[in-house]
């Protein structure tokens, strides 16, 4: 209790107002491009559609194991995240242990804010939370992509599906929609590595960080609304 009151009382308010920033336009970004993907298709959107059409083909193949692959391969990238957000928590761990080491390291970087031990703590331990969420969401979508090779296994023979339309639509809803959130968690954990960036530039200066805020901001919504990708995945189809 006597350090949050010892850092409220040492923290700058242009400090108090990046952090409020970074995470407040990471949460208002987040709703944002949910709500906007009801109005105009989001680049994940766009792929959830061609996930749920794969999976709709897939009733209809005789043999599924090229399917099964394909999703089971679709867990290496976040597994590879995960690996090395592993790699990057612990690195920030050790320097939050060597205290002024670490501190005045930094102090040597031109253009570095000047800060005491206990604000320059405070960044670190900033920088781990994010990488910390983004591995629980690479482990998560990791979990989800292997129920989807057990969905993709249980599949019924073709001839279930001929005469059961609504048992076929029924399935391909479902496989589509729980890789579909495999991915969403991978595109929550690489939204974290985007947002890291602005909080890393707030070790520069809480200007920096701002900008930096905006900045990501700016790049997503470029990313996930006005991508090449993006208007490739959504051309009518010939």
């Amino acid at each position: 209790m006597a350090t949050l009151v010892e850092l409220a009382r040492v923290l700058p308010w242009p400090d108090w107002l990046a952090l409020v920033v970074l995470f407040g336009g990471w949460a208002a970004y987040a709703r944002f491009a949910k709500q906007r993907s009801t109005v105009r298709p989001s680049l994940l959107d766009a792929t959830n559609r061609e996930r749920r059409r794969w999976m709709s083909e897939a009733t209809v193949r005789e043999n599924r194991m090229l399917d099964g692959i394909v999703v089971q391969n679709l867990s290496s990238p976040p597994a590879f995240f995960a690996s090395t957000t592993i790699l990057i928590v612990g690195a920030l761990l050790a320097a939050l242990f060597a205290g002024d080491k670490a501190s005045e390291f930094v102090r040597e970087v031109p253009f570095a804010a000047r800060t005491s031990v206990l604000v320059f703590d405070l960044k670190l331990v900033v920088l781990a939370a994010i990488f910390v969420f983004a591995f629980f969401r690479f482990t998560w979508s990791v979990r989800q992509y292997s129920f989807g090779v057990i969905l993709v296994a249980t599949l019924p023979p073709r001839a279930a599906f001929e005469h059961d339309t609504a048992a076929r639509e029924a399935f391909a809803d479902r496989a589509g929609r729980l890789v579909g959130l495999a991915a969403e968690s991978l595109n929550d954990g690489i939204r974290a590595y985007y947002f890291s960036f602005a909080a890393a530039a707030w070790f520069v200066s809480p200007w920096m960080c701002l900008a930096a805020t905006a900045g990501v901001v700016w790049v997503l919504y470029r990313r996930e609304f006005e991508s090449d990708v993006l208007k490739v995945l959504t051309e009518p189809r010939g």
